[in-house]
């Protein structure tokens, strides 16, 4: 191949690339070309001089409650009191009065050791009682006469009252043979059985009132002073739609340094003992409401220049207001200023409006955002 062909070649290997690099654009230009004619020759365009109404849809504002700053946490159920049930002294088991899961009553009888041994020396102390007595009664009517001295009256009065003190002692070593609950509440499983010697280490049960519960749940310290005590909540637990509401009675006095948040605890009355205590539950409170807001949807508004700016309808055109946005939901934003209640707000179609743009409302859709 000589030195001429190659450049024949050469130049049309170029010429092919660079044919195919604008054809495209050559494609556009074309295409473009068509469509203005085809524009020009529409029957009424007039040659372009009017403009064409853009169909919109539209909703009239009205004030709305708005709901915002909603706490959203995860909390437990526990207790109003728990108690692990145990004897104040040693002995062995001789009676067990509860059924496993029932509810007892405060001061009910749940369990008993054995007490033979403190009942026989009760029986004794109290022969000695009337004996005692009556000694003292005597010893008085002789001191009445300056029969007996005072040292003698005084000798018979203190081991009256010695023996009455040793009575009491016995009583109250056989009350602590008894186990008795002390409180209302739900008895658990039974851990011991009869003839099982029992002491102050052995659990007999669990003894819990569930009614009203505790739910605790933490909170950083920016909220404390949003949720005060007397706050009410709402929570919900798995697998049930109710949603149940709570009032908190107390946080805690200082930050946990490693979570840098404070415990609350609020209380449920949990009627008819529904809920059980060891559950998780979903936690939710209103920490702020503002009335007569005006809410948007956020498609409605757009962001030109730094600045916010909607378009509401006014005598058959697009009129231009620049806003001031607040608090955001998912789906709407809060107007601070530039709207009013009863303006018409152009809510699709924005990224094609213009200021004096003619404007077709094809339909009004409720201002209602949740």
């Amino acid at each position: 191949m000589n030195k001429n062909t190659k450049i024949v070649v050469f130049t049309a290997i170029g010429l092919l690339i660079l044919g195919m690099a604008f054809l495209p654009k050559i494609k556009m230009l074309f295409a473009s070309g068509d469509e203005q004619l085809q524009s020009q020759s529409a029957p009424g365009n007039g040659g372009g001089g009017s403009r064409q109404q853009l169909s919109v849809t539209a909703t009239v504002l009205e004030p709305q409650l708005l709901r915002s700053d909603l706490y959203i946490a995860r909390g437990i159920l526990l207790p109003e009191e728990e108690v692990d049930l145990t004897f104040e002294t040693s002995g062995k088991i001789t009676d067990i009065h509860f059924r496993e899961g029932s509810f007892v009553n405060q001061g009910a009888l749940i369990a008993k050791v054995n007490d033979a041994p403190l009942q026989a020396e009760l029986r004794k102390l109290e022969t000695q009682l009337p004996l005692a007595e009556d000694r003292v009664f005597r010893q008085g009517t002789l001191l009445e006469k300056d029969a007996i001295s005072q040292e003698t009256y005084q000798t018979v009065t203190t081991e009256l009252e010695k023996l009455k003190a040793d009575i009491d002692l016995i009583k109250s070593r056989i009350a602590q043979t008894e186990l008795r609950a002390p409180f209302s509440g739900v008895i658990g499983l039974r851990q011991v059985s009869v003839g099982a010697y029992a002491s102050p280490a052995v659990v007999v049960s669990k003894l819990t009132k569930i009614s009203p519960l505790k739910l605790e749940f933490s909170m950083n310290e920016n909220q404390v002073g949003e949720i005060p005590p007397g706050s009410e909540i709402f929570f919900t637990v798995a697998n049930d739609l109710t949603t149940y509401n709570a009032v908190v009675y107390a946080v805690e006095s200082q930050v946990d340094p490693r979570t840098l948040t404070l415990k609350a605890r609020a209380r449920y009355a949990n009627p008819g003992g529904k809920l059980k205590p060891g559950i998780s539950a979903n936690i939710q409170t209103l920490i702020s409401e503002t009335p007569n807001a005006i809410m948007i949807p956020s498609i409605s508004s757009i962001s030109e220049m730094g600045r916010d700016i909607a378009f509401v309808y006014k005598n058959g055109v697009a009129k231009e207001v620049e806003i001031d946005k607040g608090y955001r939901t998912s789906s709407a934003v809060q107007i601070l200023s530039g709207l009013s209640a009863g303006d018409t707000l152009l809510v699709t179609g924005v990224m094609q409006l213009r200021e004096g743009l003619p404007v077709n409302i094809s339909e009004i859709i409720p201002n209602t955002i949740e």
